[in-house]
């Protein structure tokens, strides 16, 4: 009889971490349901999609949507919307989780630090329509709290929720309200594993609390900052469907009006499917050049990147 062939050594490794692999299965299942097999329907950005005839038995028309969309009068309202809002989270909202994580990691009294930590964290558990509505109650101009405000110091009451002045920056610090304290979670994660003995060096050569963050604190989760700074730019244009349509009304739709949004309103109260998944197409094109481009730069400058 001959020799037992012996087996693989990846074969021997998914053997010998089965159960961490039993464990990653659902997350895995999520991304190949959820992400990758709805990927199979942007050949309809290509097709005169009629849902009759299905993806196989639909016209072919190549570009025909794509050049419709960039030759729309209203193509670069929604750009310069998209864009600005996406500036605006980038330079307003990103920074902050981090500082935040900053400041929390610096104090000292750890049942006060878990109070706060779970203060900011709770309305990342509200829902965007709880969340407008509360922004509702205190900005609106009939009876809000702040215009109520507003008015007994003898001012005039200004319209939040329906000038296209105040728009994006309503829309930027309900976000901030809303996410950033979630957001400390990674940062605080990185935080927990710088070395503390670095510390206790610094403070024996003189380092103050200052010099400590700039020279121990942020170097350490300078690579954690990269990364999710890159891949913060693969939803640069994903903007919020949910949120940005609870905000719209007549009066600020020419400053709010967003491809996510346009992509509802063409794809699904007027079923121009194939236009629609042309525009949500060209959106993450544009992610995945800016994800591609931060990598490449992120290496260059002596990064790890995200691949």
């Amino acid at each position: 009889m001959g020799k037992k062939r012996p087996r693989p050594q990846f074969v021997k490794d998914i053997l010998r971490d089965r159960w961490m692999y039993v464990l990653l299965l659902p997350g895995v299942l999520y991304f190949v349901i959820f992400k990758y097999f709805p990927m199979a329907g942007l050949v309809m950005a290509f097709q005169d999609y009629k849902p009759h005839l299905g993806f196989m038995e639909s016209p072919w028309v190549g570009l025909k949507h794509f050049a419709r969309f960039f030759t729309e009068p209203q193509f670069w309202m929604l750009f310069r919307n998209t864009f600005l809002l996406a500036v605006y989270n980038l330079v307003f909202f990103f920074p902050l989780p981090i500082i935040l994580a900053l400041m929390l990691n610096e104090v000292r009294v750890k049942m006060f630090q878990r109070f706060v930590q779970t203060v900011v964290y709770l309305p990342h558990f509200v829902s965007w329509v709880v969340a407008v509505g509360i922004f509702y109650v205190l900005f609106t101009t009939e009876g809000g709290v702040v215009n109520e405000f507003i008015a007994r110091l003898g001012m005039e009451k200004i319209p939040f929720l329906l000038s296209e002045e105040w728009f994006r920056t309503m829309i930027v610090s309900q976000s901030i309200w809303k996410e950033a304290g979630w957001g400390t979670i990674i940062f605080l994660a990185a935080l927990s594993g710088v070395d503390l003995q670095l510390y206790e060096a610094a403070r024996i050569d003189g380092a103050g609390r200052w010099r400590q963050l700039w020279h121990i604190t942020l170097p350490a989760i300078r690579s954690t900052i990269v990364i999710l700074f890159i891949l913060r730019l693969g939803s640069f244009l994903d903007t919020g469907f949910e949120h940005i349509f609870l905000m719209l009304n007549s009066m600020n739709r020419e400053v709010g009006e967003v491809f996510d949004t346009y992509v509802y309103m063409k794809g699904l109260t007027q079923a121009q499917y194939s236009y629609s998944a042309a525009v949500g197409m060209f959106k993450s094109l544009v992610g995945l050049v800016l994800v591609m481009g931060a990598n490449r730069l992120a290496k260059k400058m002596g990064e790890e990147g995200v691949y």
